[in-house]
């Protein structure tokens, strides 16, 4: 399945945590004293629907408490506001999808310059990386692995079952993006 077709048929915890995966690996490297996980307790609503509304509050003041952290996070803080209260509906379906398009843009942005950029992140949502760089590529990879392991785990498995696998994949991600920018910007130095 693309992602796209991921998405659509993703239940609600599968896409609460996607897109907290999304964001999570879209964070930069954190600044000397600052929160290293500001997003960290978005996985305790990701694993129970009834914390999602107090968690979510408290990504979004770990978010706004960081020291002008740069790009990508005024995005992460505008999509954070916008995401659903509730974690229900047709709503956590389109700020998921929204999550997904921010971090295959981040990953985009970093990537050797590529002609047609908007025409490469569609055709990975739709499962036809041909083109792409390897941090594109690798994000659209890793979000359809993420909503695949989630799709697998029976619906009779424990409310946190595969979260610990799935941010497992995330930091790794995460991981491989901050070792990109760094090089980049040891490269321009």
């Amino acid at each position: 399945m693309s992602l796209l077709e991921l998405i659509a048929a993703a239940d609600e915890r599968g896409l609460a945590a996607s897109a907290a995966a999304c964001l999570e690996r879209c964070l930069p490297q954190p600044a000397a004293g600052a929160e290293p996980d500001p997003l960290r307790p978005l996985w305790a609503g990701c694993a129970d629907p009834r914390l999602w509304p107090a968690r979510l509050a408290e990504a979004r003041t770990a978010l706004d408490t960081l020291p002008d952290p740069g790009e990508p996070v005024p995005r992460i803080r505008e999509l954070l506001a916008g995401a659903p209260g509730d974690r229900t509906g047709e709503e956590l379906r389109t700020w998921a999808d929204a999550c997904s398009l921010l971090a295959l843009d981040v990953h985009l942005g970093h990537d050797a310059a590529r002609p047609g950029a908007p025409e490469l992140v569609a055709r990975c949502r739709t499962g036809e990386p041909a083109g792409a760089g390897p941090l594109l590529a690798g994000e659209a990879a890793r979000q359809t692995l993420i909503l695949e392991m989630l799709a697998d785990i029976d619906g009779s498995a424990p409310a946190g079952a595969g979260l610990r696998q799935v941010l497992d994949v995330s930091t790794e991600g995460q991981r491989v993006l901050r070792a990109a920018v760094s090089r980049r910007a040891r490269v321009r130095g």
